[in-house]
């Protein structure tokens, strides 16, 4: 069985789920601005003497690496990866965007068609979003970029194609984006650990591993002191 401790903190989000062997067994959330400092050191230890394990029962440690808040994520991943230091676990790594399309994917309650295009969003400021396109199969499509949102974003693709934007960085896209007939806003939608499950699992077979030591988060654009939302 392989056991793995998924952490999300990209967003406002903060998450902490276990999961074995690909199926999530429990996970704690909040979510709540400039709380995650406060609870992951507390959702961790909860999780695990809750399920009867110890940390050494560990097999890795999976985060989501961004792009997503700069205080945010270098909690998670400090966390994540101090815990692997002191484990002598291995890391893995999982794109926050991809993490939330696969979260769309393997919900059994969301439905969307076959060729539904998925544009998972995360604030950035002002009309600016970190987003990315993908397939419902979960191949990315278009890379991850911080793109200013106008009336004219994804015309491309919305002529021919749906496309579902969900993310905190939909929820103020849609005044924009709306208008138009094929696009398509998932409300409510919020970051989890669990959405890492699927990724991680497969990352873990395939040794697929970071170096711990030199990992850093992947905040996409630089800190701008007083502009970025922490």
């Amino acid at each position: 069985m392989s056991l793995i401790l998924q952490i999300e903190t990209a967003t406002t989000s903060c998450s902490v789920a276990l999961a074995a062997d690909g199926k999530v067994l429990a996970f704690k959330q909040v979510n709540e601005r400039n709380k995650h400092a406060e609870v992951i050191t507390l959702f961790t230890e909860e999780l695990i003497t809750s399920g009867n394990f110890t940390y050494h029962d560990l097999d890795a440690i999976a985060v989501s690496c961004g792009p997503g808040s700069y205080t945010g994520l270098r909690i998670g991943i400090s966390t994540a990866k101090g815990l692997c230091f002191a484990l002598d676990k291995p890391l893995i790594a999982i794109e926050t965007l991809e993490s939330m399309a696969y979260g769309v994917i393997n919900d059994a309650a969301i439905t969307i068609g076959h060729d539904t295009l998925l544009c998972p969003m995360i604030d950035a400021r002002r009309m600016e979003v970190y987003c990315a396109i993908f397939n419902t199969a979960g191949e990315q499509l278009r890379a991850t970029s911080a793109d200013i949102i106008d009336e004219n974003s994804f015309n491309d693709l919305l002529k021919d194609k749906q496309i579902l934007f969900f993310g905190d960085g939909a929820d103020k896209c849609e005044a924009v984006l709306g208008s138009n007939t094929n696009a398509k806003f998932l409300h409510k939608f919020e970051n989890s650990a669990t959405h890492l499950t699927q990724k991680a699992a497969e990352k873990f077979a395939a040794k697929d591993f970071e170096d711990v030591a030199y990992f850093e988060p992947y905040y996409l654009k630089d800190f701008i002191a007083g502009v970025k939302k922490s």
